[in-house]
């Protein structure tokens, strides 16, 4: 008999462990767990040092700016509020009494130093990829360019909540800017600790936005958990996001069909029409950016404008973003994607040339001419070349595809090759390539975003192109304001677009699936995850 109860108790004790399993299972009852799977390794979660979508959905989660993004709208951040000076070149911001993660409190030198730090051209272990974006800011251009000191950029803390910044010129869509990971603040004593590895180590990491770094397994996974000094912690209902580093599309698939994850970003393109008509956690979302092909147009024979225009003319957008891609994509002709207006209201891409690009074969006449004229008739004494692209399936499909395409249409041959992000990522920059898929998002509402990547000294200028004509309008427009500055932005994407550096090859969207159960999750058309609202409800 006591055997029996025994095994009776037994027998409840397991049914009661597994009848209470759920997305929570790993937490407290009543707490909430987010199983999210980012697409690749960041190659870093460092404000300053980051340079791509996959690190900015990690700061923009574990970081706050003065301003932000939520539900498409610019709202302030930890600028309380803020005063413009007449002349639009000031602006002074009042910050909220908020904290650091570890209770410490945030202050304006805390914004003064981040910022500077970002112009820094001795920053280790490199410079700010991104330290263009702060050029607006009197004295950045000189202090990165080493003609003047990082003592003079016009950013200072006026008190410990009161930020000043002085502009060169008015710029309408500052505030914008400031949504940036790059203008986000970080601590000086914590960054001094070790400055390449701080933000990825959980004991010493800190940040002010909604979650914080609780564990990080590089390459394999990181763990997010609520930020209880956060300035809205009460509107944070997550309490843990376990985050997977699934880079195959079909693998991501099928965990999260096997339940094992709750959003996926990418899906295998073959199963996209199955996705659409089965399964209503399945989204297409509209994302402002453009995939497109680099040439390095330091290695020749890419040094030709003849050669990137024969390329880029020979291929058949249609048929890729129909039979391949399958996401409800937009042929590209130009490299600003639609979405942005100018003062009358025009969207820039419809009002923008197409610069002779074909969305089918209609060019492959012209391509074959122009390699001709290069010395390549029929594309005979084309030397060997590579095409490379960061680990995807889709991105294999596409290179494929316009691998047969310079084949059939011109005659020449390019090898195609795969490579893990953090690898593709070094070679980009390095410039070790001769061509390479690109995707590249906007980091805010206005076509500059897209355009001044291409400035001689960007340091996201990965085609390597200079072009002193193209440098004078952007720098010029940024003293601009109304339609006379969107002038000199179309002039500036003609100038790019003539010399063909880009291979513009369709505009985005976002296949995304997300678990009916994951409320109020937000993913912006510039492709930047918050969950900082966002709920687990079972």
């Amino acid at each position: 008999m006591k055997r029996l109860i025994i095994l009776l108790l037994v027998f409840l004790l397991i049914f009661f462990s597994f009848s209470g399993c759920s997305n929570n299972e790993s937490l407290d009852s009543g707490k909430m767990l987010l199983k999210f799977n980012l697409a690749s390794e960041p190659s870093s979660i460092d404000p300053q040092l980051n340079n791509a979508n996959d690190g900015g959905s990690i700061i923009n989660n574990t970081f706050e700016g003065l301003m932000r993004y939520v539900d498409e709208q610019l709202v302030a951040g930890i600028a309380q509020d803020y005063q413009i000076s007449d002349d639009g070149t000031i602006y002074t911001f009042n910050l909220r009494e908020t904290l650091w993660s570890d209770g410490q409190p945030l202050t304006a030198e805390d914004f003064v130093y981040a910022w500077k730090r970002g112009c820094n051209p001795n920053l280790e272990p490199q410079p700010c990829e991104y330290a263009y974006q702060f050029f607006y800011i009197k004295g950045a251009f000189e202090a990165f360019t080493g003609s003047g000191s990082l003592e003079d950029v016009a950013v200072r803390a006026i008190d410990e909540h009161t930020l000043e910044v002085e502009l060169v010129a008015p710029t309408p869509y500052f505030l914008d800017l400031l949504t940036l990971y790059s203008y986000m603040p970080v601590r000086q004593d914590v960054v001094e600790k070790d400055p390449y590895g701080w933000a990825r180590n959980p004991e010493l990491a800190v940040g002010n936005g909604p979650f914080k770094l609780d564990e990080y397994d590089i390459g394999s996974n990181m763990i997010l958990v609520k930020n209880e000094n956060y300035w809205q912690q009460e509107k944070v209902k997550i309490d843990k996001i376990q985050i997977s580093m699934l880079v195959e599309e079909s693998t991501m698939l099928s965990a999260y069909e096997a339940g094992e994850v709750d959003i996926i970003e990418d899906v295998p393109v073959q199963e996209i029409k199955r996705l659409k008509n089965e399964d209503e956690t399945f989204h297409i979302l509209p994302l402002t950016g453009t995939y497109f092909y680099v040439f390095n147009t330091q290695k020749p024979p890419f040094d030709d404008a003849r050669v990137r225009k024969a390329l880029s003319y020979a291929i058949d957008r249609d048929i890729i973003v129909k039979n391949i891609s399958q996401g409800g994509e937009q042929a590209a002709t130009g490299f600003v994607p639609p979405g942005f207006k100018d003062t009358q209201g025009n969207d820039f891409r419809k009002t923008a040339e197409d610069y002779d690009i074909s969305t089918g074969t209609d060019n492959v006449g012209l391509a074959k001419t122009l390699l001709k004229e290069a010395g390549y008739p029929d594309g005979n004494g084309f030397p060997d070349f590579e095409l490379i692209y960061n680990t995807s399936e889709a991105h294999k499909l596409i290179a494929e595809a316009v691998q047969e395409m310079w084949r059939e249409h011109l005659g020449i041959y390019v090898s195609v090759r795969s490579m893990e992000s953090g690898i593709f990522g070094d070679v980009l920059f390095d410039g070790a390539y001769d061509i390479a898929k690109i995707g590249y998002t906007g980091d805010y509402s206005d076509p500059m975003t897209m355009l001044d990547i291409w400035l001689s000294y960007s340091g996201m200028n990965l085609a390597r192109w200079h072009n002193s004509e193209f440098d004078y309008l952007i720098e010029t427009s940024k003293g601009l304001i109304g339609q006379e500055r969107y002038e000199k932005l179309y002039e500036a994407e003609k100038i790019m677009m003539d010399h063909m550096i880009v291979m513009p090859i369709y505009y985005y969207t976002n296949t995304v699936m997300v678990r009916e159960y994951v409320k109020n999750w937000e993913l912006n058309s510039l492709g930047i995850w918050f969950f900082g609202f966002a709920s687990v409800e079972h």
